[in-house]
C-alpha cells in the first residue's frame, strides 16, 4: 500500500517490464504525460505503443541489464528522450518533446534472480533549455542572432581540415553595408540596429541551412559555403546583393535603402590556411569598395592581390595580380543617406 502511493507520488516516471519487454508497471507520472492510462497499457508490449523504442541501442541495453544485471543510461545530450513527450507551451522552450534523462535497472525477486527491468524518467526539458540558451550566447551575435566571429572561425579550421583530407571544395563571401555609418548619422542607432537585424534574417533566408552565415564585426558579415566552387558563389553573392539592394528596410516610418559590397574567394589547391582564404575575401571585398561599392568581386585562390592605398589615394592594381584574376559585377550605387567620404 505504501509502496503503491510513493510510486504514484514521485515526480518521475517510473516503468516496470518483464523479461518479454510487457509492461508490468506504469505509475501516474507516466500517465500524466503520455495519456495512457495504465489499464490500457499493462500487459501490453512496450514497443506496442512506443515502437521507436524498438532499437538495437535500445535492446541491447535491456539485454544487458536482464541478462547481467547491469545499468544501462540514456542522457539527453545524446539521446533527447527515450518516450515521445510533448512539451507544453508553459515552458516556452522550442522543445517538441520533453528532454529526459532516464536510467535503466534490474529488479530482483528474494532469490537474487532477475525478473524485471525498471525504467526511470526525469524531465530535463528546462535544464536543456537553459544548456541550450548559454550554447547560443556563446555562439551567436546578441543583436542579429546569427554566428558570431569566434564561431565562424572555429567552423572555418573545421572544414579547412576536413577538405585537406579529402576531395572538395569550399567558398568564402565577405559581406560589408555600404557606408553604413550614414544610416546611424541620418536615422539614429535604433535604425542602424534594424537594418543590421532584418539584413541578417533576409541573407540566411536565401541561403542554404548547411551554409555558415554569421556577423563578423560591426557591419562586415561572412558566409561559408560548403562544396561550393567560386563560379556557384559568385552566383549567389550576386542573387544576394541584388536582393538587398531592392529591399526597402522600413524603420517605423522612414523607408531606408542600402547596399553591399562582397568578396570571394574559394579553397584550392595550394591554399595553405584557413587564414590566408579568409584574407583573400578580405581582400576581393576592399577591392569592392574600393572600385565603388555595390559589387562583387572575385579573387581565385592563385592571386596575391595586396592592401591599396586609402580611397583618397587612388592607384591602380598591383601588377602581379592578372586581369582575370579579379572579376567585377559592376553596378550603380543607389544614393541612400548622405555618403561620407571617408567611409
Amino acid at each position: 500500500m505504501i509502496f503503491s502511493q510513493i510510486f504514484d507520488m514521485v515526480n518521475i516516471g517510473i516503468v516496470i517490464l518483464d523479461k518479454d519487454l510487457k509492461v508490468c508497471k506504469w505509475n501516474r507520472w507516466m500517465e500524466i504525460h503520455s495519456k495512457i492510462p495504465r489499464e490500457k497499457i499493462v500487459g501490453k508490449s512496450v514497443f506496442t505503443f512506443f515502437p521507436d523504442l524498438n532499437t538495437p541501442h535500445f535492446l541491447r541495453n535491456f539485454k544487458s541489464v536482464v541478462t547481467f544485471g547491469n545499468f544501462a543510461f540514456f542522457s539527453q545530450k545524446l539521446h533527447q528522450y527515450l518516450f515521445p513527450f510533448e512539451t507544453t507551451e508553459a515552458l516556452g522552450t522550442s522543445f517538441r518533446y520533453m528532454r529526459q534523462s532516464c536510467a535503466m535497472g534490474p529488479l530482483r525477486d528474494e532469490k537474487n534472480v532477475i525478473q524485471y527491468a525498471y525504467i526511470t524518467v526525469q524531465d530535463v526539458t528546462q535544464l536543456a533549455a537553459y544548456q541550450q540558451k548559454l550554447k547560443d550566447l556563446s555562439i551567436r551575435d546578441p543583436l542579429t542572432k546569427v554566428y558570431n566571429r569566434g564561431y565562424f572561425e572555429k567552423r572555418l579550421e573545421e572544414e579547412f581540415d576536413r577538405y585537406k583530407r579529402y576531395p572538395g571544395t569550399f567558398s568564402i563571401i565577405m559581406q560589408d553595408i555600404d557606408f553604413f555609418k550614414n544610416v546611424n548619422d541620418t536615422y539614429g542607432h535604433q535604425a542602424g540596429d534594424y537594418v543590421l537585424k532584418t539584413f541578417a534574417s533576409i541573407i540566411v533566408s536565401n541561403i542554404r541551412k548547411v551554409d555558415i552565415f554569421a556577423r563578423y564585426g560591426g557591419e562586415e558579415f561572412c558566409c561559408l559555403l560548403p562544396e561550393t566552387e567560386i563560379e556557384a558563389a559568385m552566383n549567389v553573392a550576386e542573387f544576394l546583393r541584388a536582393r538587398i539592394e531592392s529591399n526597402i528596410f522600413q524603420f517605423r516610418d522612414t523607408p531606408i535603402r542600402i547596399t553591399m559590397s562582397q568578396g570571394v574567394a574559394e579553397l584550392q589547391e595550394g591554399t595553405v590556411s584557413a587564414k590566408s582564404l579568409l584574407q583573400k575575401a578580405d581582400n576581393a571585398l576592399y577591392e569592392a569598395k574600393r572600385c565603388g561599392r555595390n559589387q562583387v568581386i572575385r579573387i581565385d585562390s592563385s592571386s596575391q592581390l595586396s592592401i591599396d592605398p586609402p580611397e583618397d589615394t587612388p592607384s591602380p592594381l598591383p601588377q602581379q595580380v592578372n586581369a582575370e584574376d579579379i572579376q567585377a559585377i559592376c553596378h550603380e550605387t543607389l544614393p541612400t543617406a548622405q555618403r561620407d567620404k571617408s567611409e
